[in-house]
């Protein structure tokens, strides 16, 4: 159960006692008011209570009416004393609700001395001292509307305080809602909430997730926007500039179908990588799945790396042992194990090697973890997290050859399988780029093992 049901479990429990320790205190005022109008109290009453008490003992009862009459004949304190029938020994009146309550008195206030019991020849006799003028007065029950009436202003001031402290976090939400339909997707309500630890505060926090994930979400829809129209910008001028040339100088016509040729392979593939990216931003969930080797898939893409990169003295070094079966979309993964060892292999320098290292580990659950390690200039720490974003070029960048898709492609479809990506400059100098894929097996899916080649 959840921590809204108890506050509503306590409020509505709370709201109960309450009334009913507001009827019980009511009626216990009553009463106490009505036993203390009645009865006599002090050092006076407790010695004539005993005395009497004492006489009844060692006299009797005739000895004891005598003095009793005696003293009614002086005008003396009357000492009332009454049988188990609720007679009194000179036959004086007592109301039988005002003897009842006496009666509980004397059972639960006999170390007070202002009541005392007896017990003389079989017959049990209640002695008291009552108050001027009170034995005969019925005292009218109090009015079965009091009663109501502390039951309703309890329950009142409970329902409003809990519709009080539902309400408005209510409203703080229908507000947020409004908001965000309004297209402030910077709304959050969580502040708000004060120190709430309940199903409404969850709520506030998965409200502000979504919002800040539509934020980020508009926001590089934006930005995509914007840097797509920069990039395209450049190589449809080099193609009008082209095509301009070759219109003007007829007999330059092939260098000018070259150049066009050239900045249209540059369009396609920008407008294949601009598809990719999309595809992974919007899920993997379409795509086909299969079950492979990682640990081959990364040693195929180094071993092809390793070729190139020998002709420019550049070397690639691959270390890793066993398999790691997993069950994933293949080519986006294989886009983005590639696009990060191709990313070292261009930044490390001449002469030097980029080392790449795949180790199975159970953290507690499987994973696969690949490291990437250049000895290349590294990144400034202001651009770490950066360099995963789409058409970013950092300070490292020496030419303008790519369009800064490659990294930003291998985040998301590393995190669309459950993984994590991570860059860190090493210190002897170089980047480190980390990566952590869960092993996720498909019951029933049959092992296909392949290697994975780039064009």
């Amino acid at each position: 159960m959840g921590r809204l049901f108890w506050k509503f479990f306590f409020a509505f429990w709370l709201a109960l006692l309450a009334s009913g320790v507001g009827v019980g205190a009511l009626v216990w005022l009553h009463q106490k008011t009505a036993t203390d109008d009645e009865l006599a109290s002090g050092p006076r009453t407790a010695f004539l209570v005993t005395e009497m008490a004492a006489l009844l003992r060692h006299g009797g009862v005739p000895t004891l009416r005598g003095l009793l009459e005696e003293r009614r004949d002086q005008g003396k304190t009357p000492v009332y004393v009454v049988d188990e029938n609720g007679r009194e020994l000179l036959g004086r009146e007592v109301a039988p609700e005002t003897l009842a309550k006496i009666r509980q008195v004397s059972q639960t206030e006999q170390t007070a001395g202002n009541t005392r019991q007896e017990t003389v020849g079989g017959h049990d006799y209640l002695f008291f001292v009552p108050a001027d003028n009170a034995l005969n007065v019925r005292r009218p029950p109090p009015s079965p509307f009091l009663p109501l009436a502390v039951g309703f202003l309890a329950s009142l001031g409970f329902s409003a305080l809990l519709a009080w402290y539902l309400a408005k976090p209510i409203r703080h939400l229908r507000g947020a809602f409004e908001a965000v339909a309004a297209g402030k997707l910077d709304t959050r309500i969580g502040p708000r909430m004060g120190r709430r630890r309940d199903e409404i505060a969850d709520l506030s926090q998965d409200f502000d997730r979504m919002a800040e994930h539509l934020q980020n979400l508009v926001g590089s829809q934006r930005r995509l926007l914007h840097d797509v129209s920069h990039e395209l910008r450049s190589p449809l001028a080099r193609l009008q500039a082209a095509i301009g040339l070759a219109r003007q100088q007829p007999e330059k016509l092939e260098s000018s179908l070259e150049r066009i040729e050239r900045e249209s392979g540059r369009l396609d593939h920008l407008v294949g990588e601009l598809l990719t990216l999309s595809r992974l931003e919007t899920g993997i969930s379409g795509m086909p799945g299969e079950t492979i080797d990682l640990m081959e898939l990364v040693g195929g893409i180094a071993e092809d790396a390793q070729f190139e990169a020998q002709a420019s003295g550049r070397r690639v070094d691959f270390a890793g042992r066993g398999e790691a079966i997993a069950w994933v979309h293949a080519e986006p993964l294989y886009r983005a194990f590639e696009n990060v060892i191709r990313n070292a292999l261009k930044y490390t320098e001449s002469g030097t090697e980029v080392t790449v290292r795949a180790e199975r580990r159970s953290t507690p659950t499987e994973h696969l973890f690949v490291t990437v390690v250049d000895h290349g200039p590294g990144i400034p720490e202001g651009e770490m997290q950066a360099v995963f974003e789409p058409f970013f070029r950092g300070a490292r960048s020496a030419s303008p050859v790519g369009f800064g898709l490659g990294l930003a492609i291998a985040r998301r479809a590393i995190e669309a399988h459950g993984g994590s990506i991570r860059a860190e400059n090493q210190p002897a100098g170089g980047l480190r780029v980390e990566i952590i894929l869960p092993l996720k097996a498909e019951a029933g899916a049959d092992v296909l093992i392949e290697s994975h080649r780039g064009d």
